[in-house]
């Protein structure tokens, strides 16, 4: 598995991903099935802009995860929001690469750029029931709060 930066041209695999993201109950749904329609707009459309980073996992030449973070305001939250300075990760595996460690790596790549880049922490929303919950934990996401049933995790990242 090959891992590289994510650039705005990624932003239809971003998309994908976040996708299996919303739907990880059910990946059977309907491609344009999306629990909340504001989702696309809110952690995907205009990658790249200040605040947004992310890694794509390739497996010869085709990806097959990505993780990526974008900074999001007060009067736009997502899910996972916690605070302005606080960027929101997403990540998704397609199925075919999941169970290989692929998301934890995912994961420790993009807590380093995000220290890297100087954020004091990465937030995410989790439902409790879903199996990522674990791999979160393992990689150092502590309960910090949650919304509508999700829970929302906090990494603090050191340089």
């Amino acid at each position: 598995m090959d891992y590289r930066a994510a650039t705005p041209a990624d932003e239809p695999f971003l998309r994908e991903m976040l996708w299996l993201a919303y739907n990880w109950r059910d990946q059977s749904a309907a491609a344009d099935h999306w629990p909340d329609p504001d989702g696309p707009r809110r952690y995907v459309e205009g990658f790249g802009r200040p605040g947004d980073a992310g890694v794509i996992a390739d497996a010869g030449g085709e990806p097959a995860g990505a993780a990526w973070y974008r900074l999001l305001r007060a009067d736009d939250a997502g899910y996972g929001y916690v605070d302005d300075d606080v960027p929101e990760l997403t990540i998704g595996v397609a199925a075919a690469y999941r169970g290989h460690g692929v998301a934890a790596e995912l994961l420790e790549r993009l807590k380093a750029t995000a220290a890297e880049e100087g954020f004091r922490a990465l937030s995410l929303s989790v439902e409790p029931d879903n199996h990522a919950l674990k791999l979160y934990e393992r990689a150092g996401f502590e309960p910090a709060g949650g919304s509508g049933g999700s829970v929302t995790l906090l990494a603090t990242l050191t340089r």
